[in-house]
């Protein structure tokens, strides 16, 4: 599936460099050419925890039955 620009996103994986794990939840920001995608990852107060360049494999567009969660934000 190639996503779109501001889709919901989850991520598939963990990637720990930027305090992420699988699971967190994100904005499409950036839809490139060569089929990566940038992606912006938030806490729930809006402050910007991460902007990733990642493949369009590593995420996949959140679900209408999805459930969120919170957890504490990891430092990268």
């Amino acid at each position: 599936m190639r996503h779109q620009l501001l889709d919901v996103v989850v991520l598939a994986r963990d990637l720990p460099e930027h305090g992420l794990a699988s699971g967190d939840l994100g904005t499409v920001v950036e839809v490139y050419e060569r089929g990566e995608i940038e992606v912006e990852f938030a806490t729930v107060s809006g402050q910007a925890q991460a902007i990733v360049t990642l493949n369009q494999s590593d995420v996949r567009v959140a679900a209408g039955d999805d459930v969120p969660s919170v957890r504490p934000r990891q430092r990268a």
